[in-house]
């Protein structure tokens, strides 16, 4: 029977190309993902990645093979990898964000086997994104998982799960089904589908095909469904189809899916036939100190934060095509998700676009039975025109999921539209109108406005209204089906792009993903029924004028899905507020604006803190308070995980902040972080670390023994100490 075994484990690690005859003496012990360097989280260049490294890793097979092909999967490996078992070749594969196998049956020996592989890091102009400066790091190592798969030598190679009909009378199901026959004869076989669609309820269909010796055949099944719930932004219900051979006696392989209809029209975009205004961000999958190499936690949380803490119902994977388990979470929560081939402004000659177009159908046939995938990105991120490349792009697109549109995302409106979608970057610090249809806002604000943690309060105020005024003009507009931000976090980049540090502050998050204001502008948009969101938009430090401060009049900004808000300084009234409806008429909660900016200042010579009450449908429902005192009260130190798999592999993220007596940030009160560790695990990151923005965080890495990890922190010069215990199972 099929099997699949983890292969993260037991790796050998140098980073520099050694020959197959060096000892393992020369290289380091380290488990999958792994990045070829741990960096800063600023100010290093690509020189500290973009290397030759080798991997090596002995191994016995597992179980024994019992006359099964054994294949060695790669997820990713950045950004070209050359791979050997047993000193035999097997093959190079270039580019770092697409999967590839080999079969290593025929070169497996009995007792220990010996696989190396040689990584090239570097920036290869022949190898997409590259050929010209690239606005993100791509990093280096084998950092997707790897895995051994052991299959029948008649197997099932591929299933493409389609819904038919989903919102009609006759819902049905399609299922493409890839067969190999690896023998030396022409073979019969029954293949059966099966489809959960209760837990007493499996639909069964089979079809008899013969399969000519050492051949792949398809084959496409089909079957009536009734009684399915649809996959929604809300009840994301998901289900397994399952394959077989023989009654799966020889193979089967079970593929999860949903039931829904997703479709981009002239006047919007529909999902199970209702409209949808999609609000999102744009995601890099990299983080700091591990480059890409995170594990599947880490990998999970991402899409949770985009979903439930900026209430956003789309991601763009920009880009290039990133992990399975980030993807496989945005299924599971509900989460939208636009995903696109690696690319970055710069079009190659013909062996590059030949590259290019084998990513297309990669990405896709990796990534076709996610209900959360909507729109095919087939299109160089930022490129010219290119007529003959991009219908390409399009046929293969369409040729392996004629289910879904394709988008191609440009920066000038008058480009040719080839695509199902007019997917568009829009940095007017408006909403242009479109000149075609569908027409999807692919980017805006970034670069246009960037935004550091400690900047003073007026300008990262204003960074939050920006993406409030963008947001709520295409709320708007009925022929814009939606805008997905520049971008979810601030990001590494080179040293022709960023703010002289090597990051881009274009994130309404920092790098650690922590909130700057103007991620409570997307977290305020969630429905209230969820959860109520009250975020005032301010340090509240009197005395500077960028604050509020002097005798001028000011505005101060709360983000809230409440419809009414209180104010009290001390034990005063200010005054009860609306949703300003004045400056943002489509938004579905747009921002408090506290204005009557004499009367906050005559209150400010008393040094009163506030105190915010948020009201629905007259009743209080939340409750923020503001200091005047800016003195470090409490470092805080959390984890985000309480439990840690001990397998070597598992990471969480530790979150550090400097706050005052009712839990704000501190973007000023600059500090040491210093931090000690008992147990087994492994701190990444900066330590001491020299706090500044009030916030900032590392990783804890589990290493492979049971028991309980203790992080303490203390911050100089404030005599603050904090601590975390997190369990090793």
């Amino acid at each position: 029977m099929r099997a699949v075994h983890n292969f993260n484990q037991g790796w050998l690690y140098a980073p520099r190309e050694l020959s197959h005859h060096t000892p393992d003496s020369d290289f380091l012990p380290v488990t999958l993902p792994h990045s070829n360097a741990i960096v800063p989280h600023h100010n290093f260049d690509v020189s500290a990645y973009a290397f030759v490294s080798t991997y090596r890793k002995r191994f016995t097979l597992p179980e024994a093979a019992n006359g099964r092909r054994v294949f060695l999967d790669f997820e990713g490996v950045m950004i070209s990898s050359q791979v050997w078992i047993n000193g035999h070749y097997l093959g190079e594969h270039d580019g770092g964000y697409t999967p590839f196998s080999y079969d290593i049956t025929e070169h497996l020996q009995d007792g220990e086997n010996v696989l190396q592989v040689r990584v090239d890091s570097t920036e290869r102009p022949d190898i997409p994104p590259f050929g010209f400066i690239v606005d993100y790091l791509t990093f280096g190592g084998i950092y997707r998982d790897v895995a051994l798969r052991y299959v029948e030598p008649i197997y099932i190679k591929d299933v493409f799960v389609r819904t038919i009909d989903v919102l009609g009378t006759a819902p049905s199901l399609e299922v493409d089904v890839w067969v190999a026959n690896t023998t030396a004869d022409t073979v019969k076989r029954t293949i059966t589908l099966g489809i959960e669609i209760t837990d007493s309820n499996r639909d069964l269909q089979s079809q008899v095909i013969e399969l000519a010796a050492g051949q792949v055949t398809k084959l496409t099944l089909t079957a009536p469904v009734n009684g399915f719930a649809l996959w929604s932004l809300t009840q994301p219900q998901m289900y397994t189809c399952v394959v077989g051979i023989d009654d799966a006696r020889a193979d089967e392989l079970e593929v999860r899916f949903g039931f829904r209809e997703a479709e981009f029209r002239s006047d919007g975009f529909y999902l199970n036939g209702e409209k949808i205004k999609l609000r999102g961000v744009n995601r890099h999958q990299n983080y700091p100190y591990i480059g890409a190499a995170a594990p599947v936690r880490l990998q999970r949380k991402d899409a949770d934060i985009v979903k439930y803490e900026l209430g956003c119902n789309i991601v763009r994977t920009s880009h290039y095509p990133q992990s399975p388990h980030f993807i496989e979470r945005c299924d599971e929560i509900g989460l939208l998700v636009f995903e696109e081939i690696p690319g970055w402004q710069n079009i190659g000659d013909s062996d590059w676009k030949a590259l290019s177009l084998r990513d297309v159908q990669a990405m896709i046939e990796r990534d076709r039975n996610h209900p959360s995938i909507i729109l095919w990105g087939v299109r160089i991120n930022e490129s010219w025109d290119d007529e003959g490349f991009y219908r390409l792009t399009n046929e293969i697109a369409h040729r392996y999921d004629p289910t879904r549109q394709t988008g191609g995302v440009r920066y000038f409106q008058e480009s040719q539209f080839l695509e199902d979608v007019f997917t568009f970057n829009d940095f007017s610090n408006s909403v242009q109108e479109p000149k075609n249809t569908p027409h999807l806002v692919t980017e805006y604000m970034g670069h246009m406005f960037p935004t550091k943690t400690y900047d003073g309060e007026e300008r990262q105020v204003e960074h939050a209204l920006r993406h409030a005024k963008i947001q709520d003009k295409m709320m708007g507009m009925d022929n814009v089906t939606g805008a997905i931000a520049w971008c979810m976090f601030d990001y590494n980049t080179h040293v022709e792009f960023g703010s002289g540090d090597r990051i881009c502050y274009h994130g309404i998050m920092d790098m650690w993903r922590l909130p700057k204001f103007a991620a409570a502008l997307y977290e305020s948009q969630i429905d209230p029924s969820e959860h109520i969101v009250l975020r005032p938009a301010t340090f509240y430090a009197f005395g500077d004028k960028s604050n509020g401060g002097g005798d001028q009049d000011f505005d101060y900004i709360i983000f809230s899905n409440c419809d009414e808000l209180e104010i009290y300084l001390g034990n005063d009234l200010l005054g009860r507020y609306q949703p300003d409806r004045a400056h943002f008429p489509h938004l579905l909660h747009p921002p408090f604006r506290i204005g009557d900016g004499q009367m906050w200042y005559t209150h400010r010579l008393r040094v009163a803190d506030a105190r915010i009450v948020g009201y629905r449908n007259g009743a209080a429902v939340a409750e923020e308070h503001l200091t005047t005192d800016k003195l470090p009260q409490q470092l805080i130190l959390t984890a985000d995980d309480a439990t840690l798999h001990a397998d070597g592999t598992d990471m969480t993220r530790l979150v550090f902040k400097l706050v005052d007596k009712y839990g704000h940030r501190l973007p000023h009160a600059h500090a040491v972080a210093t931090f000690t560790l008992e147990g087994e695990a492994d701190l990444i990151g900066v330590n001491p670390f020299p706090l500044v923005g009030g916030q900032a965080g590392m990783y804890l890495k589990a290493r492979r023994t049971a028991g309980v990890v203790t992080v303490r922190a203390t911050a100089a010069p404030f005599g603050l100490s904090a601590e975390v215990k997190v369990a090793l199972e």
